[in-house]
C-alpha cells in the first residue's frame, strides 16, 4: 500500500485517500488522485471563498461580516455594508471593490455572498 503524497495546500503528510479523492484532515483540502493531462493547464485556477466557504465570482454582491477599520484612513466599514459588482484579484487581498463610493481591496474571509 503506497502513501498519500503531502497537501498540495498546507503541505502536510497527515492525508487519506477516500475514493478517487485525497484528503487532508488538517485543513480540509480535497483533491483529485488522478494526474492532470498535458492538454490541462497545470495550475488549477484559484478559488476565492467567503466567510461562509461560498465560492465567489465577478461580479457577485457581498456583504461584510464585520467593522473593519481603513488603513491610512479614519473610515470605519460597517458590519453589514453592501458591496455590489466585485472583481477578484490575485494577492493577500483578493477582492477589489467599492463600498459608499470608497474603491477597496479586502480579505474574503470577511465577506459573505448576498
Amino acid at each position: 500500500m503506497s502513501t498519500p503524497p503531502a497537501c498540495p495546500q498546507c503541505t502536510l503528510e497527515n492525508t487519506y485517500t477516500d475514493g478517487a479523492q485525497f484528503i487532508c484532515p488538517d485543513c480540509g483540502f480535497e483533491w483529485s488522485s488522478e494526474a492532470p493531462s498535458a492538454d490541462e493547464p497545470g495550475e488549477a485556477a484559484k478559488v476565492v471563498r467567503d466567510a461562509n466557504g461560498q465560492p465567489l465570482v465577478d461580479g457577485d454582491s457581498v456583504i461584510l461580516i464585520k467593522d473593519l477599520k481603513v488603513k491610512g484612513s479614519s473610515i470605519t466599514l460597517k458590519k453589514g455594508s453592501k458591496a455590489k459588482g466585485i472583481r477578484l484579484v490575485d494577492g493577500d487581498h483578493d477582492v477589489d471593490c467599492k463600498i459608499d463610493g470608497v474603491s477597496l481591496m479586502l480579505k474574503s474571509e470577511f465577506l459573505k455572498k448576498a
